[in-house]
């Protein structure tokens, strides 16, 4: 990933949703890359803070450094394998919650536009009907705003950038976001994208689980 040498993560502690023998779920705070980059410079991220707490976390998903909410880890290789599964098999069921430039005409819709990385302009994705990969968004208005509409964005597909680009395709860009927004829609404190709700099965008793944080927006 590409990013500018000002990286400057918030240090808030690690807000901590819950904690087993197999999985650990966090808020991921905006601003903080989820795995380290390049560069000693780009060493912190979630992922080394989760193991500053408990060195046995492992990556399982990720979510933009710009993208703030529910995270989960696996706390053994057998709970790595058996979420990894899950989310590649997307039986697992996330929703977001964003603020979006303009007034969305529906009230509900889905998006479906493959999806490719724009390589003269990387880390940006781009629409390709030709070389893209399937990418699915359920999308729901929940309030209209000044100039801008608040929605609940059901991803069925985790493709890099799905969300970002697939409004952006619908010109309604995310608020803040500083890859795909220009002019006013740009001009906020932080991308107004948060990952809410993430329902998954445990890995050990199978049970569906459900764990939420509410959006700071």
């Amino acid at each position: 990933m590409t990013l500018s040498s000002d990286y400057n993560p918030p240090q808030d502690p690690l807000e901590l949703l819950h904690h087993d023998s197999e999985i650990a779920v966090v808020n991921k705070p905006h601003g903080l890359l989820s795995v380290p980059g390049r560069g000693e410079h780009l060493a912190d991220c979630l992922l080394s803070r989760v193991q500053a707490i408990f060195p046995e976390a492992l990556l399982v998903h990720r979510l933009d450094r710009d993208t703030s909410g529910v995270m989960v880890f696996a706390m053994t290789a057998h709970a790595q394998r058996h979420l990894s599964m899950q989310f590649e098999k997307r039986t697992t069921k996330k929703a977001y919650v964003a603020r979006v430039h303009g007034r969305l005409a529906s009230r509900s819709g889905t998006v479906d536009l493959p999806l490719i990385v724009d390589w003269p302009n990387r880390p940006r994705q781009k629409v390709c009907h030709e070389t893209g990969k399937a990418a699915i968004t359920d999308w729901r208005v929940t309030k209209y705003e000044d100039n801008a509409t608040r929605v609940r964005l059901s991803p069925k597909t985790g493709r890099s950038h799905q969300l970002r680009v697939h409004m952006l395709a619908l010109g309604h860009v995310i608020l803040g976001d500083p890859l795909y927004a220009e002019g006013a829609a740009r001009a906020h404190d932080r991308l107004m994208l948060h990952s809410e709700e993430l329902r998954i099965k445990h890995p050990n008793s199978g049970e569906s689980l459900k764990f939420r944080a509410k959006a700071p927006f």
